[in-house]
């Protein structure tokens, strides 16, 4: 088939955690994929938050 060995160790391993047999504080594929969108969803808040300082920034100096 053509797939190495390492590929189907990772499947199996992978499917295991996914069953609930994995190694202790293994994530799971629906745990890892929620931590890869709250860590965008983050990065884009900082970005935004970044972006509204310096626009406060900026406003209150020319109020003065």
């Amino acid at each position: 088939m053509g797939i190495s060995s390492e590929a189907l160790r990772h499947w199996l391993r992978r499917a295991e955690a996914d069953e609930g047999r994995g190694q202790p504080g293994e994530l799971t594929t629906d745990e890892r994929e929620e931590l890869r969108r709250l860590r965008r969803e983050v990065k884009t808040l900082q970005q935004e938050r970044e972006i509204l300082r310096k626009a406060a920034a900026y406003f209150a100096k020319e109020t003065l």
